[in-house]
């Protein structure tokens, strides 16, 4: 069984969400870490283990991030992490897989998937051997407790329940 850390310098965590219920506010968050161990190369067998500090959050707009730091939204100071333990992976093809786990964000846990680009391994000019991945998935923020909205003069929301989450990262095989 190997091991893989996360390379940060070459990684990202983005989300986007509905706003107005017609346009979409992008955003990121800046410190993470995940580590997985997997015996093959196809890493069908992986298990995966990444945790997303709450207060890096990041939309490009400082009064919209100190709202979503607040209690309203991520309550970064009961809260600090979003972690996510997976279950199960599966494979659909020879480059793509079916990741399945616990999410536990806002103190509550619930299952999401996520799918899987698997692009390689290199080894880089270091001599470290190094996989990529990129990864997608959803997830309803109102059932992990982030319910904060406001009705619109049109008799829409906000902002929408439905989260899109899309990371890009590198795992370093550990020696």
């Amino acid at each position: 069984m190997a091991t893989f850390k996360l390379d940060p310098m070459h990684s990202e965590v983005h989300f986007k969400i509905t706003h107005l219920m017609i346009s979409t506010v992008s955003g990121s968050f800046s410190k993470f870490d995940a580590t997985m161990e997997s015996a093959l190369p196809d890493f069908s067998d992986a298990k995966v283990h990444f945790d997303i500090e709450t207060s890096s959050i990041s939309t490009n707009n400082e009064q919209r991030d100190v709202h979503l730091k607040s209690p309203d939204f991520f309550d970064v100071a009961k809260y600090p992490k979003i972690t996510f333990e997976s279950t199960n992976i599966k494979k659909y093809n020879d480059k793509s897989l079916l990741l399945t786990g616990n999410l536990t964000m806002h103190g509550v846990t619930n299952a999401v998937s996520f799918t899987i680009d698997f692009h390689g391994t290199m080894k880089d000019g270091y001599g470290q051997v190094k996989s990529g991945f990129d990864a997608e998935g959803k997830l309803n923020r109102s059932k992990f407790g982030l319910v904060w909205n406001a009705p619109t003069e049109t008799g829409g929301f906000l902002v929408s329940d439905e989260v899109k989450l899309q990371l890009s990262v590198q795992m370093v095989k550990q020696a």
